[in-house]
């Protein structure tokens, strides 16, 4: 089973040393997930796509969630946890290995250096479990770079999943910005060798996590072209852009478009302002470009728009446009 969740139910006495401030580590109910850094393709049962489903598009490892997206993850927790995996998970071989962090609710209860280690995105945080051996044990690890090394310590309650599918690997590219180009071309690939059918512009509100530009322009060009903040879909052909300024204030910026040809569309965005509040301040400003949707699916979203940038949005809720 590829995803599961086990209570370990380690208890260390109180000489063991822990480097995250507690002097005696006890039982605990800190809820983890975990993932690896493979490229197999592997198939899920439904509930462990219930699981799936609600972490795509949390970004930070949990702590830009909102509260519904908490929600979705906890009730598909509690669900594989009534099922209860591979019997006796402690002694299965399925446990054995190097597993990534990709989400945790960060409990009150954790350490103020437990809190910033686990909510930075420019670390990576790993869990080793190694129980078929003479001297079992569970590791956690911060690891900082080559240079300075890594931190270990020792949590108790985790939900694991050691093998992953192409959009978590798009995500976890996003999130530590390394390698986002080759997992958006494989994710793009296996679409197009499956013979799934033509993606469409989904209606809702979808914010860009990241795109491929590579020189900066200033902010309001940035928010004019989609480089910055929210798209949202409307009903026949309408699209904005909501971009937030500083005390309240928000760029917007509506247009249409219009499908030209298989996954092409043309965009003309035409109507911008800074808004405050019920009041706005019109800006004479226009912008045209053609937009590709390279694979689209309820969570995420893969375009190549203005200028030939690759953007990557994930689905934030369903609204309409006002």
């Amino acid at each position: 089973m590829a995803v599961k969740a086990v209570n370990l139910g380690f208890q260390f006495p109180s000489s063991s040393p822990s480097s995250f401030g507690s002097s005696s580590p006890k039982l605990r109910k800190d809820r983890l997930v975990f993932r690896s850094s493979t490229v197999e393709q592997v198939s899920f049962t439904e509930s462990e796509n219930s699981l799936i489903e609600a972490l795509l598009g949390i970004q930070g490892r949990g702590r830009s969630s909102s509260p519904n997206q908490l929600n979705a993850v906890e009730r598909a927790v509690q669900v594989l946890e009534r099922l209860g995996g591979v019997p006796d998970p402690t002694k299965s071989n399925l446990i054995e290995g190097r597993w990534q962090l990709i989400f945790t609710t960060r409990p009150g209860t954790a350490s103020p250096i437990q809190r910033t280690f686990v909510g930075v995105d420019f670390f990576s945080v790993f869990q080793e479990v190694y129980l078929q051996t003479n001297d079992p044990r569970v590791c956690n690890i911060v690891s900082f770079s080559d240079a300075i090394g890594e931190l270990k310590v020792e949590g108790t309650t985790f939900v694991l999943q050691k093998q992953t599918e192409p959009r978590q690997r798009l995500l976890t590219a996003v999130s530590s910005g390394r390698n986002v180009k080759e997992a958006i071309e494989e994710l793009v690939s296996l679409t197009r060798n499956n013979g799934e059918k033509e993606p469409e512009l989904e209606e809702g509100e979808w914010q860009m996590v990241w795109n491929s530009q590579t020189v900066t322009d200033s902010w309001i060009e940035n928010a004019a072209n989609g480089l910055m903040g929210k798209q949202i879909i409307g009903k026949n052909g309408r699209i904005k852009f909501v971009v937030d300024i500083l005390l309240g204030l928000k760029f917007s910026m509506t247009g249409n478009f219009v499908k030209t040809g298989t996954k092409m569309y043309d965009v003309t965005m035409d109507d911008a302002a800074i808004i405050g509040g019920p009041f706005g301040y019109p800006m004479q400003m226009e912008n045209k470009f053609t937009l590709e949707l390279l694979y689209s699916d309820e969570k995420i979203r893969i375009t190549r728009g203005y200028n030939e940038i690759l953007f990557v949005h994930t689905r934030t809720d369903a609204s309409r446009m006002n």
